[in-house]
């Protein structure tokens, strides 16, 4: 019986610590994606982002990587600036389900009282913007949402920051997620 009265936090605890990126994005059609074909990072607008310099190195060697890995070279002349910045807000989930603590009669119901659950996480969220270097123009923007890693394990927030930022940029160019 105290198998049953787990199992919904067991639940609980494996499809919150395994969830996933939630990602939108946004673009401007009339731009040709197809002439862009080198990129920099534009570092007036990423100082300005409220995370550590350490998690910005992070971000942006993720980026590099995968601007890279699509055949788009990093130059002092580019064709596209990209630039990051975050939002970050405390989630708290409540859970209300039957499996209660304790038990008990009462008149007007049956079986155990029922206590709701309670969890809290942090949520960030990761913008990257690609502007068009000539026109100073936004022409693609995309969003990760996530639970934040806040352990000090290093490995587990580079291997997240890497999963929020190729998740992003799957959908780049726009219409490259149908293919």
């Amino acid at each position: 019986m105290k198998t049953l009265k787990l199992l919904p936090l067991l639940f609980v605890f494996i499809f919150t610590s395994c969830s996933s990126v939630k990602v939108a994005t946004d673009f401007d059609r009339e731009a040709d994606f197809n002439s862009y074909q080198s990129f920099a990072f534009y570092k007036p607008s990423i100082d300005k982002a409220m995370i550590s310099d350490l998690d910005k190195k992070r971000i942006l060697r993720a980026i590099d990587a995968q601007l890279s890995a699509k055949g788009m070279s990093k130059t002092k002349t580019p064709d596209l600036l990209v630039t990051i910045f975050t939002k970050e807000k405390e989630r708290i989930d409540i859970y209300n389900n039957s499996f209660g603590y304790g038990w008990g009669w009462n008149p007007w119901y049956y079986g155990g009282f029922y206590a709701p659950q309670v969890s809290s996480t942090t949520e960030g969220t990761l913008f990257i913007d690609l502007i068009d270097a000539k026109t100073k123009e936004l022409v693609w923007q995309g969003m990760g949402t996530s639970n934040l890693v806040t352990t000090n394990n290093i490995d587990k927030k580079e291997k997240k920051i890497r999963l929020i930022v190729s998740e992003i940029l799957s959908k780049y160019p726009p219409g490259s997620d149908n293919k």
